[in-house]
């Protein structure tokens, strides 16, 4: 049989080595009804246990798959942990996908059993529970609300406990022989990807694909056994997967999970983690909240903020690098710390942040530059779900804003001739379940998988840079390049922008749909006495308008400094009446934007960008948050934006 780090070859093996070695140390933490509860891994396994037989007891079978669906909460965790000692493959959803995604993905997947978190998750399911054939019993955690349903083939989560617990001596030779014949290359869980330009895929990974990208990194990033984790990002995510289960198995570190995503903050002050991930817009956010705060605070606050922060931005990345800084400047940054960076790092829930990660997108340097420069050792990483996360990582020492860093500990990256980025790793995903096409379309019989993405590595640094998705780099009519997320992200930069949306491939001028931050616009508002009274009217409000063709331009100037992508400028946009979403089918649930649905779907507006039109009214149909559909009618205001010239290499060369 093939052994696995150490001997240890799945996650319930190295539940197993925990209780030996740090059994009594915190596996998991919750916050509920505003008290922090703890289990220990010797307790953390008790319950894995009892659940496992539980649901051996209901009649799970080695190689089913288990759907689990809910926010971060140890019972879920605990839930996936005794799938897989079970011989089964937990399969998590996002808990805010709707009835009909939950159907694709149970349906693909053949899930006999769902594990679902509250009411809301147990009404999704029974909604669509008729056309899923081989679905047989659902487990609830939380019982409020679930007196009166019929519980035929609907459990409570303590119950099917109890009932392990009672049939222990019946199953538990059996569970021990399934959770020791567990091998390095069994599936270990299944995730499905976002969807952005089909329906999902379902990537198996393996206990060797979780497990070595787990060690590989942990070791890379000097992660230890007393480090904390706050868990809020989707279970269904990949990275949520790594950070919550392969590597806080590995080395045995505490998962701290949130009360409610209304909480997260408070949560998050109260845990302080050592070890945090958050993708770009978190990051935006808080710094937004922060400059909203400072802008209500006094002139003598607002002076000692900004003459601090001037200075941390000069010399705290060369401290937090270990570089060499002169004694006065140390000084002055240690009386910044007390004065500045230190309170605004325990607000934040960050003075404790011994490695800090960002991916997913690109984040602004600006923002980059902010954290890092309180100290915060913030790092960007480049991955998918198919790599078990990680294809680049940045050492520390070589943290740059404009790359995603040098390949991770055990990968091997090449460029294509036609600047496609492809890997291969011990982390490469199996295949994608049902999927032999698209898994040989994706993975070649030598292990190399293509990203999508189009990259490549700079001289001398061996960094990578990443330029844009593959399929969305294009030429439009005049020759020139188009790579719209490159300009997305750019814009993205803006705290007042929430999302962008360019066109251009094919035509001889690129144009733009923009989402205002409400938050972030809406507080401008309220500080200068303007009034309005939704969204719609504050998109289009005249000086909304003047502040993003203000943002839009200064892109412009610096997109127009790129020899390659000069030609990628915005001629004209608009800002739309509605925030894209994944209810409508406009974003996936991790929030990529779905390129050619939202060309579709507005097609009308970017036919009125491109004729010359003023105004244009338009009809939405949207989804609200209890499943009803409606219209939102608009007129919305288009406008031009000021350009760079470029001339054509061509010309300059004669």
């Amino acid at each position: 049989m093939v052994m696995g780090a150490a001997g240890l070859r799945s996650v319930p093996a190295l539940l197993q080595r925990n209780v030996r070695e740090c059994g009594n140390s915190p596996a998991y933490r919750e916050k509920e009804f505003g008290i922090w509860q703890s289990w220990t891994w010797a307790e953390a396994a008790e319950e894995i246990e009892a659940l496992a037989l539980g649901l051996m007891n209901l009649g799970v079978n080695p190689g089913d798959h288990v759907a689990i669906i809910g926010r971060n909460r140890p019972s879920l965790y605990w839930s996936m942990v005794s799938a897989q000692m079970c011989g089964a493959v937990p399969v998590p959803l996002y808990q805010d996908a709707v009835a009909e995604e939950m159907a694709y993905v149970m349906g693909h997947c053949g899930a006999r059993f769902v594990i679902c978190a509250d009411q809301e998750q147990v009404d999704k399911v029974i909604e669509i529970q008729d056309d899923l054939h081989q679905f047989e019993h659902m487990i609830y955690v939380d019982p409020r609300g679930m007196r009166k349903y019929d519980h035929t083939h609907l459990h409570d989560f303590a119950h099917v406990q109890a009932q392990g617990r009672a049939a222990r001596d019946e199953f538990i030779k059996e569970l021990e022989k399934r959770r020791d014949a567990l091998g390095y290359d069994d599936k270990c869980v299944m995730l499905y990807t976002s969807g952005t330009t089909g329906k999902p895929k379902g990537v198996v990974l393996s206990n060797r694909n979780i497990i070595e990208a787990a060690k590989s990194s942990a070791e890379f990033d000097n992660l230890r056994r007393d480090d904390e984790v706050l868990a809020y990002l989707p279970m269904a995510w990949v990275g949520d997967f790594i950070f919550s289960i392969g590597q806080a198995y590995w080395k045995g570190f505490c998962v701290n999970c949130p009360e409610s995503a209304d909480t997260l903050m408070t949560d998050l002050r109260e845990i302080a983690p050592s070890y945090y991930f958050a993708p770009p817009r978190i990051f935006e956010t808080q710094l937004t909240q922060i400059m909203i705060r400072m802008e209500d605070a006094s002139p003598m606050k607002r002076r000692i903020f900004h003459y601090f922060m001037q200075h941390a931005r000069r010399v705290g990345p060369d401290i937090l690098d270990g570089k060499q800084v002169s004694v006065l400047d140390r000084l002055k940054y240690r009386l910044g710390e007390f004065m500045v960076y230190g309170p605004l790092k325990n607000a934040m829930g960050f003075s404790k942040v011994r490695v800090g990660y960002t991916a997913g997108e690109a984040i602004g340097p600006e923002i980059f530059d902010f954290y890092r420069a309180l100290g915060i050792n913030l790092k960007q990483l480049y991955g998918q779900t198919e790599a078990s996360v990680f294809i680049t990582v940045q050492p520390d020492g070589e943290v740059r804003s404009d790359t995603v860093g040098v390949p991770a500990p055990g990968v091997e990256i090449r460029i294509a001739e036609n600047g496609e980025v492809f890997y291969r790793s011990p982390g490469t995903f199996v295949e994608y379940y049902k999927n032999p096409e698209s898994t040989a379309d994706t993975k070649d019989a030598e292990g190399w998988v293509a990203t999508g993405d189009a990259g490549f590595f700079e001289e001398g640094s061996g960094h990578l840079r990443i330029i844009d998705r593959a399929k969305d780099v294009g030429q439009m009519s005049t020759g020139a390049m188009f790579a719209p997320k490159y300009v997305e992200n750019k814009l993205k930069f803006y705290p007042n922008i929430l999302e962008a949306v360019v066109f251009g491939a094919g035509r001889d001028r690129c144009v733009a749909f923009i989402n205002i931050d409400l938050t972030a616009v809406g507080n401008w508002a309220e500080r200068n006495n303007i009034a309005y009274a939704s969204y719609q009217e504050l998109a289009q409000h005249p000086q909304v308008l003047d502040t993003i063709q203000g943002h839009i331009e200064e892109v412009n100037a610096s997109v127009a400094e790129d020899d390659m992508l000069a030609g990628c400028q915005i001629h004209r946009f608009l800002v739309l009446h509605k925030e894209l979403d994944a209810d409508d089918g406009e974003m996936t649930r991790t929030r990529k934007v779905k390129r050619k649905v939202i060309g579709e779907k507005f097609d009308d507006l970017v036919t009125a960008l491109y004729d010359g039109s003023d105004s244009v009214y338009t009809e939405t149909e949207v989804t609200y948050e209890d499943g009803r559909k409606g219209k939102i009618k608009a007129t919305l205001i288009l406008r031009d934006a000021a350009v760079v010239p470029v001339v054509p290499k061509a010309v300059a060369a004669e």
